[in-house]
């Protein structure tokens, strides 16, 4: 199974911690590069914890949660190799990963409900990259933008 990083800034905390739990009990490992408090840290830092390690371990994906997934999403997207997907919902999660080959996928937790983000990343960790060569194409002509 993949390695998994997950990490938040301070609005994504209790989210983060909550989507360890049941995540871990469905049998996927998580490594947690924090926040590890609701004190105010800033999100920017934690997107760059995630992007390095997946540059450094190929075949791992991350986690990132924040207050609307959004600022997750833009940092992490600022380093080359890492295609960072904020979804909202199931379908958003599986086009991520198989279209795409998203490898962070970016969660708001003021804008979702527990339940519905941990079926996203259920979603997210369970499906693979296609293997049709318009996306395979497609996600060359993406990482070359940077």
């Amino acid at each position: 199974m993949k390695k998994v990083f997950i990490a938040s800034d301070h609005g994504g905390f209790e989210l983060k911690e909550f989507l360890q739990k049941k995540l871990v009990k469905k049998g996927f490992t998580l490594i947690d590069l924090g926040t590890h408090s609701n004190e105010s840290v800033d999100y920017p830092d934690y997107a760059k914890k995630i992007a390095g390690k997946i540059l450094k371990e190929k075949n791992s994906i991350g986690i990132l949660i924040c207050g609307t997934g959004i600022g997750m999403s833009i940092s992490a997207n600022r380093f080359k190799g890492i295609r960072a997907a904020l979804c909202w919902n199931s379908k958003t999660a599986k086009l991520a990963r198989n279209h795409n080959n998203a490898n962070v996928l970016c969660l708001g937790a003021r804008v979702l409900k527990k339940r519905d983000a941990l079926r996203i990343a259920n979603v997210f960790l369970k499906e693979n990259p296609s293997k049709e060569e318009r996306h395979k194409r497609r996600v060359k002509k993406i990482d070359l933008c940077k």
